[in-house]
């Protein structure tokens, strides 16, 4: 009896809230935040089990979630509370770090829902750890481990009802953290805020899971040796809005770079690795520094080895693309997306696909694994 009241309380507020936020509120969705580093568990009432979304025509766009999770401290402390709050608007000094000078970082997760009505995270304990290292590369406090993961499962549980039902997509969840304090001299913020936003999403690319149609960029790189290319800092990625736009123009999916060194091994596409299939062997370049270490591509490495195959991590001339027998990206966004042909100096490759691929072999694993279709031996996947 209690706890309808206070979700009646909650709908008579939602009524008098901003037509702003109406969106965002579930009528009969209430969550009361409790401002404390643990795992707590917000109490949802909801005479649906589901919110109210076209689930048949679910992109990769911004559909916000209820709940977004918020944490702050001060430069060289540590972080030490954490609250749920209804999903808005966020305040930003002028001076902030993070509008001045770039210092942020963002990393991408999800969450499954499975045919039995679980819900499943996917290795967020490695998602914690390369925020960990961007942190550390950018001279920012980080949230531990620990409260990486225990946030991930909270704004995961509170927007339960936005997990997109079994194969319909799945809750994208952006974590971010900022140099939030305001600096005026090229120096460490002296505030940082840890956020979490959620929102369902479909397949990545427009095309849907049709093959991806890449362009090789000649004239612009997209990381460089001593740079950070190696860490998923927001910076990373304003810089190749003007190849992809570029390759968009000519009717590709997206953008394959070349070293920045000697312009002729490959790197990767906009934001997701890239593996070549030769008979039994994968390959994929080597992270030295300016490729993204995905932790969707190392997750497919190990899997490829269960497969049988040989996994190779090296230099890839970009010659070896017209012998390779199949190509196909990785990503946590993307998931695994074969490609269908690479464009490189008005030369048109095309690859294998469809039944029998490599790349459909090991997506059905990876997904299988991640939705509970398949036994997670791994320890992979937490369970909310």
């Amino acid at each position: 009896m209690i706890q309808r009241s206070a979700c009646l309380r909650s709908l008579i507020q939602s009524f008098r809230a901003p037509p702003s936020s109406l969106s965002q509120l579930g009528a009969y969705n209430c969550y009361t935040a409790q401002a404390n580093s643990s795992l707590h568990k917000p109490s949802i009432c909801s005479d649906d089990e589901y919110a109210d979304v076209d689930w048949d025509n679910l992109g990769f766009g911004i559909n916000p979630a209820d709940y977004m999770y918020t944490m702050k401290c001060s430069k060289d402390e540590n972080f030490e509370q954490g609250q749920l709050s209804r999903y808005r608007n966020i305040e930003l000094s002028p001076s902030a770090g993070v509008l001045n000078y770039g210092q942020g970082l963002y990393e991408s997760t999800k969450a499954y829902k499975t045919k039995d009505g679980r819900v499943l995270l996917f290795r967020p304990d490695q998602h914690a750890m390369r925020l960990k290292m961007g942190a550390e590369r950018l001279c920012m406090s980080s949230p531990s481990i620990d409260q990486f993961v225990n946030a991930v499962k909270e704004i995961a549980h509170a927007n339960k009802r936005w997990v997109p039902p079994p194969g319909k997509g799945s809750l994208y969840m952006r974590p971010l953290l900022m140099g939030s304090g305001p600096v005026l001299g090229l120096a460490p913020a002296p505030e940082y805020t840890f956020l979490i936003f959620a929102s369902p999403v479909g397949n990545y690319f427009k095309e849907g899971t049709a093959p991806l149609n890449l362009y090789i960029e000649e004239e612009f790189v997209r990381a460089t040796p001593g740079g950070a290319g190696g860490v998923k800092t927001i910076g990373n990625y304003a810089p190749v809005l003007k190849a992809i736009t570029r390759a968009k123009s000519r009717g590709f999916t997206d953008v394959l770079y070349l070293d920045a060194v000697n312009r002729k091994y490959l790197e990767e596409v906009s934001s997701c690795n890239i593996f070549i299939v030769k008979g039994n062997v994968i390959s994929t370049p080597a992270t030295n520094g300016t490729i993204l270490e995905g932790v969707t591509r190392k997750s497919i490495m190990d899997i490829a080895r269960d497969h049988g195959y040989q996994v190779e991590e090296r230099a890839i001339p970009v010659d070896e693309l017209v012998n390779a027998d199949e190509v196909f990206c990785t990503g946590t966004a993307v998931v695994v997306g074969p490609v269908g042909s690479i464009t490189y100096q008005n030369r048109r490759i095309e690859y294998k696909m469809g039944p029998g691929s490599v790349s459909g072999k090991l997506y059905s694993t990876l997904v299988g694994i991640q939705t509970g279709l398949i036994e997670d031996k791994k320890g992979w996947t937490i369970e909310i």
